[in-house]
Formats: structure tokens, C-alpha cells, sequence
């Protein structure tokens, strides 16, 4: 699903047949957004698929569950927030398959972002064409200005406008971000506000992630998209806008959706190529593995039949990101009406963000008007310390929103993870990719290495896709398209520019 940038680039898969024999039968590991995405572009050319999910719901960090409150409503808990933002065209394009209307999703009018220290910054009303989009922010950011530019190290930076995957990681993979901006030298409140939010919503601090993934980060969501930084919102809690419409779609379709099925292993054999072990043995065509890191490494180590001996070694050194803790509280009172549906925080201690679900989620927003009360989410990433961090964050949110200090909590629920993938300098060439060594064993997720500009959600829908495509393509039946933001810079002077002044390999500082 295209959006609006004219620049977005489609990927076509393989020619084929519009559709398969009804013969192949397929097994997914993991009901995320990528096992989601697989097994319905599978599904929707004719595959029998059997997916398996651990969990009891689907949607994976993505995911939600029934819970009922001290005051005895039934609600509905999730993995946080997430951002769906214009340029997920792949992710949009599976959504797109259960809302055609468009309605699942609702636009907030900012993406605010507060420092401590009295920073604020905002992405409402940019244009969304590059380079006007970064010249009217320098114009009006309190914390970049044009007259920080004769500070920055324009040599450091130019790799940020000649962003090419996997160049960009030849380039720039050996780096932490932490040590890369220090190249750069952007000035201390831009650093500190914008930088580090976003590098921080890969679950991970800067000093312990790739600064190509940094890099490739701000091509996709400011300097290589058309499509703005401002995001969408589920306007129902994810099961019921998102994952449960699509299970029934999968159903339609001739796919069996087996939650609170773990797989242990697969093995080579039976009547087909594979057995998929579960509570009831399946035996399959083909394997797509789309489970998080610590359920892939389990299922590979489970497995000794697969794969080569430095495949799987790949796997097993996959590193997950620090614990993150999502604090989701049901207050007596509101917030003030102004408040956004989310804020970005920088400079309070481990809270990175806040969100307010009853200023857009439509449940949320009826507990609100039922009690008087309001629901509060705030984020922690990339903790350091877990014991006392749901006090700390309920801390900073009182310094954030002073109204909330006096509220009483009808209640509270608390997700501590470690689960999310974590991208250390370094970790590009080895990271798995969607095709492994074992014909008729993919993976998908977005722990996943595919050489496109995409990050998050995003990743994960779309190595999805490219799994099916790939398992589609070996028996000769045409896939799904794909779409991408431009997959280069897109100014063609400051790409000149770059790669004459910026293609030498930035050096660890002293």
C-alpha cells in the first residue's frame, strides 16, 4: 500500500502463478506482525497454513488480553503503545486486508517531545517534501537553530543524506550511535531531545546500538520520506481493531490459528519435508520461523537437524534489549484536556514516554466518561535497574503532569519484558535473514536482516511478506508487492556531495 510520498519504491516478487495447487501446507512459529503478515500472504495464494502462537492472543509485542479491574469493568491490557506511522506501508497494506475503510487507525495532530531541562520540540505543520521539511525545522526549533550549524562536524554527518542499505552499514555498523552523534557534534538539548528518544525506541540506549541503525532510522522516518513524522493510533485496543478481524480473515481463508500452541522444535521428515512439534505434531512443506529472539533461539537449540553449524550459531549469539516496563494506570480523576495522546520524554530519569489512551482509544475513553477518572501509559526503556522502577516512573509522571499527584489509582498493571531484539554495533553481517541455509526453513520478525530501509513494526511486516514471497516463489507462485521509502537519499546534489566527503569510514573516538 503506497502512501503519499511519489517517491516510494515497489518491490515486485517473483513472476508466478496467481495461485498454488491448494497442496502446500505451511507451519508459522510466532503470531506477531510477522507471522501475521506470512501466513496471510501464504494464505491469500492458496497455501494451507497452520499457525502457531504461545501466547493465548495474537499480535505478539503487538498483542492484547482481557482483564478486569478493582472496580470490576473488563478492559483490555497490551504489550504499550506503538506508533503506526505513514510510511509502514507494508504493515498498513496487512491491516488494510480487515479495514479497508481506514477507520482502525486515527491520526494524532504532534509528535511533542519534552526535555527535563524545559526543551520542547514538535513535528506539526513541517512540509513533508526533503529538504523543506528539515529547513523549516531548523527555522523553528528551540533546541537545533541555524546557528548550531557551524558547530557540526558537516563531514560526520553526511552520511545521514546519502543513506543506501546495506552501504550504510559497511559504513557506519562498527559505530555505537552514542559515539557517532559525538562525531557529529549536535548541539547538547538536540542530542539529548531528539536523538536519544528515538534511538531509545529501539528498546536499547545509544552507546549500545548500531549507529547505522540510527542512520537508516532518521532516512526513514525524516530524511528519506516525504511522509512526515507525524503517526497514527489504534482506535480500539488491538485485538479487537487489529489481530481478531484478521484471524477471522485467516479463517476464511482455509488457515488454522492454533493460539497458546508453543512449538518446541522442527525436524526434517514424515510424509512432507518438516514435522513442526507442538502439543499435536504437524507435519509441513515449509517452516516460517517469525518468533522473538528468545523463542527462536529456544526452537533452533531444540532443532540439531537444521541448518548449517555458523547458521545456527547466528542464532544462538542473537542478543535481546535491555528489560523495558510499560505502567498502564486506571486514575479517579483526568488529566488536564490538553495533554497529548502521547508525549516524548527525555531527561526524567528511565520514563520515555507517556501516553493518555483516553484522549484517543475508544475503550479507554469510555471507562473515562463512565468514572471520571483517565488512563495513563508511560514506557521505560533500556532499564539498568528494575527493582523500584514502576515508583520512578510514577515519579516523573507527577513532575511531567502535576494533576496526577493527587489521583487516586483504581488500578494498575505492570508488563516487565526482555524480548525485544537488540542491534549492537557490529551485528549487521551476522544477523539472520529471511532465507537460511535450510531449503524450505525461512524466518521473518523484526530481529530479521533484510536490505530495505525499515525499522520496527514495519521490519517485521515486512520480512513477513518476503518470507511468503520467497516460499511462494519456489513453487512458482507469484507473491505479495512490497513497498519501501526511497531506498537512497533523495536530495541527488547532497548525495554527490556525501559520497565524495562521506564515504570514509567514521573512526571510533580516542
Amino acid at each position: 500500500m503506497r502512501g503519499r510520498d511519489r517517491r516510494a519504491v515497489r518491490i515486485d516478487p517473483s513472476p508466478g502463478e496467481p495461485s498454488g495447487d491448494g497442496t502446500k501446507v505451511v507451519a508459522v512459529v510466532g503470531g506477531g506482525v510477522a507471522g501475521l503478515a506470512a501466513a496471510t500472504a501464504l494464505a491469500e495464494r492458496g497455501v494451507r497454513v497452520v499457525l502457531h502462537e504461545r501466547e493465548e492472543h495474537l499480535g505478539g509485542r503487538v498483542g492484547g488480553w482481557p482483564t478486569r479491574l478493582a472496580d470490576g469493568s473488563r478492559v483490555t491490557m497490551t504489550r504499550g503503545f506503538h506508533a503506526f506511522f505513514r510510511q509502514y506501508y507494508n504493515l498498513r497494506a496487512l491491516i488494510a486486508r480487515v479495514d479497508p475503510a481506514g477507520t482502525a487507525l486515527v491520526g494524532l495532530p504532534d509528535y511533542p517531545l519534552w526535555h527535563a531541562g524545559g526543551h520542547r520540540e514538535g513535528f506539526a505543520g513541517l512540509p513533508r517534501a526533503v529538504p523543506w521539511n528539515a529547513l523549516a525545522f531548523l527555522n523553528r526549533s528551540p533546541t537545533f537553530a541555524w546557528r548550531d550549524l557551524p558547530d557540526v562536524d558537516a563531514r560526520a554527518a553526511l552520511p545521514m543524506l546519502d543513506v543506501a542499505v546495506p552501504d550504510t552499514y559497511d559504513q557506519l555498523d562498527h559505530l555505537d550511535a552514542a559515539t557517532y552523534l559525538e562525531h557529529v557534534r549536535f548541539p547538547k538539548p538536540a542530542h539529548a531531545l531528539a536523538f536519544e528518544v528515538f534511538s531509545r525506541s529501539f528498546f536499547a540506549h545509544p552507546g549500545r546500538m548500531s549507529a547505522a541503525e540510527l542512520v537508516t532510522m532518521f532516512h526513514i522516518y525524516f530524511l528519506g520520506s516525504s511522509e512526515g513524522l507525524l503517526f497514527d493510533v489504534a482506535a480500539d485496543p488491538f485485538p479487537h481493531g487489529l489481530w481478531q478481524p484478521l484471524a477471522r480473515r485467516l479463517a476464511d481463508l482455509g488457515a488454522t490459528v492454533r493460539t497458546g500452541s508453543p512449538v518446541e522444535a522442527v525436524s526434517r521428515g514424515g510424509s512432507r519435508r518438516f514435522v513442526v512439534h507442538a502439543s499435536d505434531d504437524v507435519e509441513v512443506d515449509a517452516v516460517v520461523l517469525a518468533a522473538e529472539v528468545p523463542g527462536l533461539r529456544a526452537v533452533v537449540a531444540a532443532s540439531p537437524d537444521l541448518g548449517t553449524p555458523q547458521w545456527r550459531e547466528s542464532i544462538a549469539a542473537l542478543e535481546t534489549a535491555p528489560p523495558f516496563l510499560v505502567s498502564r494506570y486506571w486514575f479517579d480523576r483526568p488529566v488536564r484536556a490538553d495533554r497529548p495522546g502521547f508525549l516524548g520524554t527525555s531527561g526524567y530519569g528511565a520514563l520515555d514516554n507517556i501516553s493518555v489512551l483516553d484522549h484517543y482509544e475508544h475503550e479507554a475513553r469510555a471507562w473515562a466518561a463512565r468514572t471520571g477518572g483517565s488512563v495513563v501509559e508511560l514506557h521505560g526503556y533500556a532499564l539498568s535497574d528494575v527493582d523500584g522502577a514502576e515508583k520512578r516512573l510514577l515519579g516523573h509522571l507527577h513532575e511531567v503532569y502535576p494533576e496526577t499527584r493527587g489521583a487516586g489509582i483504581v488500578d494498575e498493571r505492570h508488563e516487565l519484558r526482555a524480548d525485544c531484539p537488540l542491534f549492537p554495533p557490529g551485528g549487521w553481517r551476522t544477523r539472520p535473514t529471511v532465507v537460511t541455509p535450510e531449503a524450505g526453513l525461512v524466518l521473518a520478525g523484526d530481529l530479521v536482516r533484510v536490505d530495505l530501509p525499515v525499522a520496527l513494526m514495519e521490519r517485521a511486516a515486512t520480512t513477513g511478506f518476503t518470507a511468503a514471497n520467497h516460499l511462494l516463489g519456489r513453487w512458482g507462485v507469484r507473491g505479495t508487492p512490497l513497498w519501501s521509502v526511497p531506498t537512497r537519499g533523495r536530495g541527488v546534489l547532497l548525495r554527490a556531495v556525501a559520497r565524495k566527503w562521506g564515504r570514509q569510514p567514521v573512526q571510533p573516538l580516542a
